[in-house]
């Protein structure tokens, strides 16, 4: 199957249950949007089985939407022409039995949107502009969701989430304590290890 990065999954998918991210922002109920995102990201990548049971899992996903800001983009004197939604969102995944964190990553996405339309009245313009934040804010947390799921893909294909709990446990200070940190990439908004659940 492809994933969002047009790379195909190898191997089982791993079994993976995905809980309610957590809302850190004042915007209502981008938990439940934004859990969705990341859910169908997951799946159309093909490299997790999504299991509602966690006992039934092998890994368990949590995350947080850790900000939403909204800056300007474009203005005059009288009023802000276009604006930018920016947010980021930060998942880790652990092993279920051992609780063992095997990967976590942040990431960034923005969507534009422009504000001042033409309207009948002050309030039916402000609702309008609200409309189109809302749609900006569910357009960047598709593109984080899809760039998380492309990252999850990375990490899966590199061997992250091996179920083998064989090999012994690297020496403190080792260089085998990294081998859970979070997969890098060129994108210059990843930002890992901001998220600790």
């Amino acid at each position: 199957m492809i994933g969002g990065g047009g790379r195909v999954a190898e191997g089982p998918p791993v079994r993976l249950t995905l809980r309610t991210l957590k809302n850190n922002t004042f915007e209502p109920n981008l938990e439940f949007k934004y859990t969705r995102y990341l859910r169908q990201a997951l799946q159309s990548a093909g490299s997790a089985t999504l299991v509602e049971d966690d006992l039934s899992a092998d890994f368990v996903l949590d995350g947080a939407i850790v900000s939403v800001t909204l800056p300007s983009v474009a203005f005059s004197q009288a009023q802000t022409q276009e604006s930018r939604v920016t947010v980021t969102v930060a998942v880790t995944v652990k092993h279920r039995k051992t609780g063992k964190v095997r990967w976590t990553q942040s990431k960034t996405n923005s969507a534009e949107f422009f504000v001042g339309a033409s309207s009948s009245s002050a309030a039916s313009g402000l609702q309008f502009n609200r409309v189109l934040q809302d749609r900006a804010l569910e357009q960047a947390g598709q593109g984080a969701a899809e760039d998380l799921a492309d990252g999850f893909l990375s990490a899966r294909d590199q061997g992250q989430f091996g179920v083998d709990q064989s090999r012994p446990s690297p020496a403190v200070g080792s260089e085998a304590d990294t081998s859970f940190a979070p997969t890098q990439n060129s994108n210059s908004s990843e930002s890992p290890n901001t998220f600790v659940p």
